[in-house]
């Protein structure tokens, strides 16, 4: 399936602006999505210059300043491609994912980051 197509559709379905990355730009990952670990959570803070806003991990959160690595989001296609559908979400979303659970909602705490 298209993945704009897929993206109109989270969006749609949520009720809020279609807001897509551009493809050079990156997303905070963490590197333990390499394989399949779930649940897959995803937030996503402003835009600011090159990044999208979006930390993407899996398991479980780490403070870490190591813990998410700079990766542009047309390589995040391959490495990670079934959250590619909810990265057009706007700024201030959230989505967690695991096999055969889905859950995506609006936390405006994300806007407030410095």
């Amino acid at each position: 399936m298209d993945l704009t197509k897929m993206q109109k559709e989270v969006c749609k379905k949520y009720g809020v602006i279609y807001s897509p990355p551009s493809l050079e730009m990156k997303v905070g990952l963490s590197l333990n999505l390499t394989g399949i670990v779930y649940p897959i959570n995803g937030l996503r803070h402003p835009i600011k210059d090159e990044t999208t806003g979006w930390y993407i991990w899996a398991g479980e959160f780490s403070d870490d300043p190591n813990f998410f690595l700079p990766i542009h989001v047309k390589h995040l296609v391959e490495m990670c491609p079934h959250v590619i559908k909810y990265l057009a979400l706007p700024p201030g979303w959230r989505f967690l994912v695991a096999d055969q659970y889905e859950d995506v909602w609006e936390d405006r705490d994300q806007l407030k980051i410095d």
